[in-house]
């Protein structure tokens, strides 16, 4: 008996998602302004145009920052081959004052960052 009702029970509920999902055009943009949090047509095509320009900016982002933790690998491996420490500590708070500078506080961040990423991969 319990068999009999379960078909029933989701014949209910698939009936009424589908009463109550969009569909078509309308479903697509009602799915476009939820996935970017617009309201009208052209807003969601200005932030989905700029969310393609941001996320190819952090590819090349992603991919200067791992180019410079190379490059802090070749100068920590030069100053520890010539008896040097790994780190030099008056370089980096050049580093930080530069951000800072470039950036206010969260530079500050930014670089710390980028020097703990950039420590130690020899």
């Amino acid at each position: 008996m319990t068999t009999a009702t379960t078909p029933i029970a989701s014949a209910d509920s698939a009936a009424a998602t589908a009463a109550t999902a969009p569909s078509g055009a309308k479903g697509a943009a009602l799915a476009a302004a939820e996935r970017t949090g617009a309201c009208t047509p052209e807003a969601v095509g200005t932030i989905e145009n700029a969310r393609e320009r941001i996320d190819a900016l952090d590819d090349r982002i992603i991919g200067l920052v791992q180019e410079r933790m190379a490059v802090s690998a070749v100068i920590q491996e030069a100053r520890i081959t010539s008896g040097g420490r790994r780190v030099n500590l008056s370089r980096e708070m050049e580093i930080l004052g530069h951000y800072s500078d470039a950036l206010g506080k969260p530079g500050t961040a930014l670089a710390m960052t980028l020097l703990e990423l950039c420590r130690g991969r020899v």
